[in-house]
């Protein structure tokens, strides 16, 4: 179960950064899955959205972030990694790893997202309709080929959440 208990952005400097907050709860059929080693990847994407009456909405500044979540049986610890990149399996030179005690404090830090930079203050227009699209999601595509076409019909390897914000004009000045 994924929810969405913050979204806000703010200016600070001279971009647009944005804060969510998630309420996350594996289902028991990932927690078991990682429990046997099995990786499990989540991906969070924040698009800025200018409004045109006359063709689709042009995207401002965008951003994303990929995390992959991972229990090491010899060492009884859980390893966070976080790229701006896709993680794959092979390569994690691109990421940011961290260790930890148990599952809930390793969710802790992808539950919050702070100082998340969306868009550079410059792009962003003054007197434009504006909006911020943020979507999370559990990416199935990041498992093993079997674990893809067995995931895919199963509600509790569904996990997203997508939500939009209207930018103000306290964001932008």
């Amino acid at each position: 179960m994924a929810e969405l208990t913050e979204l806000r952005a703010e200016r600070r400097d001279a971009a647009l950064y944005l804060t969510a907050q998630l309420k996350l709860e594996l289902s028991p059929a990932v927690e078991d899955a990682l429990i046997k080693g099995l990786a499990v990847h989540f991906v969070a994407e924040a698009d800025v959205m200018r409004e045109r009456w006359y063709w689709s909405d042009r995207k401002v500044g965008t951003a994303s972030r990929y995390y992959r979540l991972a229990f090491q049986p010899l060492t009884r610890r859980w390893r966070l990694n976080v790229s701006n990149e896709p993680i794959s399996g092979a390569g994690l030179a691109g990421s940011i790893s961290q260790s930890f005690e148990n599952l809930p404090d390793a969710l802790a830090v992808i539950r919050r997202q702070t100082g998340w930079k969306v868009a550079e203050m410059a792009d962003v227009s003054l007197d434009a309709r504006q909006y911020i699209s943020y979507r999370f999601w559990l990416d199935i595509s990041q498992l093993p080929r079997p674990f893809q076409i067995a995931a895919g019909n199963q509600a509790e390897w569904t996990l997203s959440v997508a939500k939009q914000i209207r930018m103000n004009a306290d964001m932008v000045r």
